[in-house]
């Protein structure tokens, strides 16, 4: 047989203005700058100076950035994001600090000396022309927001030692004090869920033995101005178990495995008894599907995580599954 004839695509010559067009519109997409050190989280360079100097100090780097000579004014600056950043999402290193005045000192001692480095340079030069008078204003409004920013770093850890020594307090009351977590191992495994999303680290993490329990340290974490976090097998891909605030406290209910028998309870509205079991919010959803399966029933929530995820939070999230195409979701 003859072999099959293959045509070459034929591909048009490029124009003489074809490639500098290329080059402009990617010289014109906004890129992604990773510029600031010790940044190991998924934020970006722009999205961490929007939380640590506002959004307009982005817009100010951007246009200094066009006016760079050495860079190391830059350099300097980002070093001091860098430092206040990689603290900020660090419960180790913040504990490191928190018990060590002179390392604490040491830092906050370097984080102005770059500052004032930068002051020194901005000095240095010629503010006569007016372009250079901008260059300069824009300096120096930068420079505000970062002493600032120091500033209120410097005072965050007096406030977070004062207001852990107030929460244990608080806390202690209701339950045992092995229950009430600041260490770093327990606040970064609950900073998030199965969605690997993470924002904040949580300030503590509370672990109730019984349910009664729950009803005042919540009443505490009221009083505190802490938000709440209820999480249980942090199986979720809602980020509903993700802190957004520093201030938060997490509410580990996994102790909360209480599981009665299936009842025929009558609920108002309803003609006929209605098949009924209680259990506590951190009983796993496979304890339950279990036992209504002994008892000759379904439990309608079937997700995939079963095996790990809690009642409390299919109620929490209206978890569904597979069976949900018959039986319903969770509420």
């Amino acid at each position: 047989m003859n072999a099959p004839q293959i045509t070459p695509l034929e591909v048009p010559a490029p124009t003489p203005d074809a490639a500098p067009a290329a080059a402009l519109s990617l010289a014109d997409a906004p890129a992604r700058l990773r510029e600031i050190p010790y940044n190991y989280t998924s934020f970006s360079d722009r999205e961490i100076v929007i939380r640590l100097l506002g959004a307009d100090a982005w817009d100010w780097l951007s246009q200094l950035r066009q006016e760079r000579r050495t860079g190391r004014s830059a350099r300097m600056l980002y070093e001091v994001l860098g430092d206040i950043w990689v603290l900020k999402r660090n419960p180790y290193l913040q504990d490191d600090l928190l018990h060590s005045g002179k390392r604490r000192r040491a830092l906050i001692d370097a984080l102005w000396h770059r500052l004032h480095e930068v002051d020194k340079r901005r000095h240095g030069t010629d503010t006569q022309d007016a372009h250079a008078g901008a260059r300069d204003a824009l300096v120096v409004q930068l420079l505000e927001r970062a002493r600032a920013a120091v500033t209120t770093f410097a005072a965050w850890f007096d406030d977070v030692a004062a207001l852990r020594r107030r929460a244990l307090r608080e806390f202690a009351r209701h339950t045992r004090r092995d229950n009430i977590r600041f260490d770093g191992l327990a606040r970064v495994s609950h900073m998030t869920d199965a969605t690997d999303w993470r924002v904040e680290v949580p300030f503590v993490v509370l672990c109730p033995d019984t349910e009664a329990e729950m009803a005042p340290l919540v009443q505490a974490c009221v009083s505190l101005g802490l938000t709440i976090v209820p999480r249980g097998g942090g199986t979720g891909y809602t980020g509903g178990a993700v802190p957004l605030v520093w201030n938060s406290a997490v509410i580990n209910t996994e102790k909360l495995e209480d599981l009665g028998a299936v009842e025929m309870i009558d609920l108002p509205g309803v003609g006929h008894p209605v098949p009924t079991i209680r259990t506590g919010a951190g009983v796993v959803t496979q304890r339950v599907a279990d036992a209504a399966d002994r008892a000759g029933l379904v439990f309608a929530v079937d997700p995939t995580s079963a095996d790990a995820s809690c009642v409390g939070g299919n109620i929490a999230m209206n978890a569904g599954g597979k069976k949900a195409v018959l039986w319903g979701t969770a509420i």
